[in-house]
């Protein structure tokens, strides 16, 4: 029986399939959070076959939906003792502004709020197993036009690189908050830049931003690669002193100025709690 039980979202493909493998070969009791279940058993026989890990399991969980989430939280905590990883991979970036089940802008939603409930969720276990969270953030945290106010761009032109840059930006205060708020119960977060990735991530937008991935793909590295800074913040000893840091690859580095606005990160943690009051949490 494995002894490291693992949460990851986005387990499917890329990254993440990567990193669920990786972490099977090396013992874990992996747990897949995924949209599409057929995809998922699909991974999930892969990966048992690879890695002769049988305890590989797959739950439903559509990060655009807070019940989704919820009902996936509630499945691991009547079936988990503990999680000792949670690894929040899942995201998205969109061409157009749409709306989540609950209303909220999609990019925001997938890649901020989904992951601030499913924790929120899950703190007993997380508390119990003494997890580390790894959020996988970018350096498109850099380039920003944060309105903190107006989290589901309803008030301004919506713009698909500056939504993905913003939500990768809250990763980082999402860290910083988990490291702050629960270090002393001994919860650990990092959040990471794995590298640019040459996956079919950000296909569907065209303009300029098509015509930068086109121009930067032979300088991406693979997912296997990619995967290696998850498995290494996962598995790594004597790291817990660093949580609540932004690393690249396998180093910590410092974010940009904005990353550090304190008066910011608590106003998105204020107002994502309120976001997901009514699923009492």
């Amino acid at each position: 029986m494995p002894f490291i039980t693992t949460v990851i979202t986005g387990a499917t493909s890329g990254i993440g399939r990567e990193t669920a493998l990786a972490l099977a070969k090396k013992g874990h009791a992996v747990y897949m959070l995924v949209r599409n279940i057929e995809k998922g058993e699909e991974v999930k026989e892969e990966i048992i076959s690879v890695s002769k890990n049988k305890s590989v399991y797959v739950i439903h969980c559509d990060l655009a939906d807070l019940q989704s989430i919820r009902n996936a939280a509630d499945i691991l905590r009547s079936s988990l003792l503990g999680i000792n990883v949670l690894i929040n991979n899942g995201g998205g970036i969109f061409a157009k502004r749409e709306e989540s089940v609950n209303g909220h802008e999609m990019t925001f939603a997938v890649n901020h709020l989904g992951h601030f409930m499913l924790v929120q969720c899950l703190l007993p276990l997380l508390e119990r197993g003494q997890a580390r969270i790894i959020n996988v953030s970018s350096e498109a945290h850099r380039y920003t036009d944060v309105k903190i106010n107006d989290l589901d761009w309803r008030t301004r032109p919506y713009s698909a690189w500056k939504a993905y840059g913003n939500a990768k930006l809250f990763n980082i205060y999402f860290t910083r908050s988990l490291a702050t708020k629960y270090g002393t119960k001994g919860i650990s977060a990092f959040a990471v830049h794995p590298g640019l990735v040459n996956t079919s991530f950000g296909s569907e937008i065209g303009g300029l931003g098509k015509l930068l991935l086109w121009l930067t793909r032979p300088f991406m590295i693979t997912a296997e690669t990619s995967a290696l800074a998850l498995v290494y913040l996962a598995t790594a000893q004597r790291i817990d002193s660093k949580s609540g840091q932004y690393f690249k690859g396998r180093h910590p580095v410092n974010p940009s100025a904005k990353a550090v606005d304190e008066k910011c990160r608590q106003k998105l943690w204020d107002l994502s709690l309120d976001m997901i009051k009514s699923f009492n949490v």
